[in-house]
Formats: C-alpha cells, sequence, structure tokens
C-alpha cells in the first residue's frame, strides 16, 4: 500500500474510541499510552491488539524549524523511496505535525479472539473498572496502523493546547520562565 492509500485509509477507518483523559505534561515528556485494535489480516474474525506508548517530548511555543523525528513506527519505504517519505508526503498535503521528537514503543502484539466491535466493547470495560484514564483506545486499519496511532497521538496534542498555554503563562506570571 502506498502512502496515499494508506493516509486515506486511516483519515477514514481511525477512529478513537476512547481518549486519554489525563493531560499531557507541560514541561516535560509525556508516555501516551495506547491499545490498538485492527482487523487480524491473517484469521478472518479476530482483531490484532497492539499495546504501546508514543513517548512525546515537552510542548514549546516556539518550535524547532526541523519536521518531526518518529522511532519506532516502523514506517517502510516504498520502493525507490527515500528517507522520509512519510514527512515528505504529509507536508505536501498540508498536513503539519509539531516538530517534536515522537517515540513509539510497542510493547505486545496479541490476537484478541473475536471481531473489532467485541475486542472494543471488552478493552473499553477494561479500561473503565480499572479507571485508567492515561491509556487511550483506538481502532484503525492493520495495514496502517501507525498513521492511525499518529492521528490519536495529534489529537491529544491539539486537546491540551488550551492548557499548556495556561501552564506556560501561569509559569510566566510567577517567574519562573
Amino acid at each position: 500500500m502506498n502512502w496515499q492509500q494508506a493516509w486515506e485509509q486511516a483519515l477514514k477507518r481511525t477512529t478513537i474510541v476512547r481518549s486519554r483523559i489525563a493531560s499531557l505534561n507541560t514541561f516535560s515528556e509525556t508516555a501516551v499510552p495506547y491499545v490498538m485494535l485492527s482487523a487480524s489480516q491473517v484469521n478472518d474474525g479476530d482483531t490484532v491488539v497492539r499495546r504501546g506508548e508514543v513517548v512525546v517530548q515537552k510542548p514549546s511555543l516556539i518550535l524547532p524549524p526541523n519536521i518531526p523525528q518518529f522511532e519506532g513506527f516502523e514506517f517502510q519505504k516504498e520502493e525507490g523511496e527515500a528517507d522520509g517519505s512519510v514527512m515528505s508526503y504529509l507536508l505536501i498535503r498540508g498536513i503539519s505535525i509539531p516538530s517534536m521528537r515522537y517515540n513509539n514503543k510497542t510493547y505486545s502484539l496479541d490476537v484478541f479472539e473475536g471481531g473489532v466491535d467485541r475486542a472494543v466493547a471488552h478493552f473499553a470495560n477494561l479500561m473503565e473498572r480499572k479507571e485508567d484514564v492515561q491509556t487511550g483506545l483506538l481502532a484503525g486499519p492493520d495495514d496502517a496502523w501507525q498513521l492511525s496511532v499518529l492521528i490519536f497521538v495529534c489529537s491529544q496534542i491539539a486537546r491540551n493546547t488550551q492548557v499548556d498555554l495556561k501552564r506556560l503563562m501561569d509559569e510566566y506570571r510567577k517567574g519562573h520562565l
């Protein structure tokens, strides 16, 4: 699948079932754990369960001029493409991602016996019972899971912008910045 198809699939089929309730850290990096569910391409009717976290560096009002740095996302180059093709693809289409470092660590890759809808209900119930406000739950295409995780993390950053600005202004007023 080329980047165009993968991006379109991720946009159409990524569902953020449960956002992270806890806000991101303003003055230090934040680990953003997730559970990513997708229909198995190998076993029809089963669900692939990826558990991991993306470590996002602390936000800044003035972002460095370089492009974002992705580690651990397993972006595979299509034959004949240069390094950075994913970022080039996104930038050409006007998709801007904050210029920070994103380090994905996938901790486990399991199979849930049952369809994605059953898996969503199961994991949402499990997180609710544990009162887990740190972990996000999302579903998306298995062959574009990296882009789905990226969409999830960017939604968390966008949601946190107002909190970050308030915290930065409070620290400035206290004379700490």
